[in-house]
């Protein structure tokens, strides 16, 4: 019972298959996304004028790859929330009918901190992506979304860019094949005890350095956990290691891709794994230089090849 447990929670993979080459992604650039995002853009605080500003950066380099659109959607004002205006970004690939694979990534940062990985990282992946995909060809749709208002104050409230995207899909009755949600995918420690986990004997199945990439699912997306860490390990060159399990495990469910759960929609969380590694999270300290540009674009070239197999297999 106890190696069942284990294999559910783990989803291991053996394949012997050499690697397989994916499209290169640029480190430079996800620096200079990062970096633009995190230090050189007004804050991106849940401020309607000051997270516009992001808004425009992004829908402006996707339009470079892409025709791109803005989601809009009203928040009302009070003194719990900033009201006003925001906005989702989407650029889409590929043919113009079908479940599309949707990648996403919140734009805003904690109380205007830089959120360099928290997500900065993220939101730079789905810039490089956009790259990648323009002009590859695709059997499915992939839609690229960069998500206003993950944050507090709007954290677990409809007013999350995601929760807006993903009502506006079961509003009109188009369910995606699945969702993949970039939550801070730049931090990366070889450190022995980097790593630390919600439950103790965690760290005796999983490694306790901080060098992987992890693929977080609830026990509904156990084969698309599965399926989607195979599809990475085809392309990466770095530890890909997953894990399913129920909300009540603290971080399980603490990003975009919970949105889409409560509407029944499939969806996994590609991560660094947050706080359970980079102690910079929702600091000040969460900076551009601390970041590795050379495991992000790993990360962002495995995402691109897992996406792309995916899509062209019919999902």
């Amino acid at each position: 019972m106890t190696a069942l447990l284990v294999v559910m929670v783990m989803q291991p993979v053996w394949s012997s298959a050499k690697r397989q080459q994916s499209q290169s992604s640029r480190i430079d650039q996800l620096r200079e996304y990062v970096e633009f995002l995190a230090a050189k853009l007004p804050a991106r605080s849940p401020q309607s004028d000051a997270l516009k500003a992001s808004a425009d950066y992004i829908h402006g380099i996707f339009n470079r790859y892409g025709s791109s659109r803005l989601q809009g959607y009203d928040v009302p004002g009070d003194q719990q929330h900033c009201g006003g205006r925001f906005y989702n970004v989407v650029v889409e690939f590929g043919p113009g009918t079908g479940q599309p694979i949707i990648i996403g990534a919140h734009y805003d940062s904690f109380d205007g901190l830089p959120g360099a990985d928290d997500n900065a990282s993220g939101v730079a992946g789905l810039l490089e992506l956009a790259r990648m995909l323009a002009g590859t060809p695709l059997q499915s749709p992939v839609h690229l979304v960069a998500y206003a208002l993950e944050e507090p104050p709007h954290y677990r409230t409809p007013y999350m860019g995601s929760m807006q995207h993903a009502a506006n899909l079961h509003g009109k009755k188009q369910a995606p094949a699945f969702m993949i949600s970039l939550e801070m995918i730049g931090y990366f420690d070889t450190k022995p005890g980097s790593q630390t986990y919600p439950l103790a004997l965690m760290d005796a199945i999983y490694p306790k350095h901080g060098d992987f990439i992890a693929v977080v699912g609830n026990m509904k997306s156990l084969l698309l956990t599965r399926r989607f860490k195979k599809a990475m390990l085809a392309y990466a060159r770095l530890p890909v290691y997953s894990i399913n399990a129920p909300s009540s495990l603290v971080g399980v469910d603490f990003s975009d891709h919970a949105s889409y759960w409560a509407y029944g929609f499939p969806a996994i969380m590609i991560t660094d794994t947050a706080f359970y590694r980079n102690q910079a999270y929702h600091t000040s300290q969460d900076t551009p230089d601390r970041l590795n540009y050379t495991r992000m674009a790993q990360v962002v070239e495995a995402v691109f090849g897992a996406v792309v197999g995916m899509a062209n297999a019919g999902h």
